[in-house]
């Protein structure tokens, strides 16, 4: 994936990838693309990575991009026409998100818009472990052609995702005092899917929009049963 976004870069003055320890090939492959690559020895949680990684910038303008997105030819030629204009301070684009290798374009997924292209010194990422915003001082303004973003490859990495996106996702809801039951993890996890599904339309996405509100539901229950597990451990025992 790594190599794929940074080639849909190519036309950026610089193209910096900042890894935490990885054990696959992405360093090899970030820097026989051409990239700068910076490591770091921990992982602070998505909003602070992203924020190191912004403080090695030194280019007018940044483009913000996970290693599983990139951009088509003409998605390239709008970024670098709205760099040219220079206004306003940052840019919203649209996400096309795959799930399975299939486009979603209900369950919330679309449209998606994501604040990712800004002026260097005029917004920072939130300090969120995950589910981390684009915090701008000054207007915005919005792109047209998307993103494209390969969400979820498969269920093995949807399962890896869930695991890995609750636990954080618990731990700082816990750490702004959220508070979780087992029996609200279902209710949570059901909710989810019912709203994806039929409130956010999935069912217009058929089978796509079935698995991606099971992804959802597995998700949401994860997330609030971890919580209901940090709740237990840590309330006062009576003697």
């Amino acid at each position: 994936m790594i190599g794929r976004c940074l080639r849909s870069v190519e036309f950026a003055d610089a193209r910096i990838v900042l890894d935490s320890g990885s054990t696959d090939r992405t360093v090899e492959i970030a820097r026989a693309c051409g990239a700068r690559v910076e490591t770091a020895t921990d992982w602070p949680g998505f909003g602070p990575q992203k924020n190191r990684a912004l403080a090695l910038a030194e280019t007018d303008w940044v483009l913000s991009l996970d290693a599983d997105e990139w951009l088509g030819a003409e998605a390239a030629a709008e970024v670098r026409d709205a760099i040219g204009r220079g206004a306003p301070e940052a840019y919203e684009l649209p996400r096309r998100s795959r799930f399975c290798g299939r486009v979603v374009r209900h369950c919330g997924w679309s449209p998606d818009y994501v604040c990712r292209l800004f002026r260097r010194g005029k917004a920072r990422f939130s300090n969120d472990l995950v589910h981390e915003r684009l915090i701008v001082d000054g207007p915005t303004g919005r792109l047209k052609h998307p993103i494209d973003h390969d969400s979820i490859e498969s269920w093995a990495d949807a399962e890896d995702k869930i695991a890995r996106y609750a636990e954080a996702a618990a731990q700082q809801m816990a750490a702004r005092g959220r508070r979780g039951a087992p029996l609200g993890a279902l209710l949570h996890g059901w909710g989810a899917f019912v709203k994806t599904l039929v409130l956010r339309a999935g069912v217009l996405d058929g089978a796509t929009g079935w698995q991606v509100a099971e992804y959802n539901r597995r998700y949401a229950e994860a997330k609030w049963r971890r919580l209901a597990e940090l709740t237990r451990a840590t309330k006062p025992q009576r003697n």
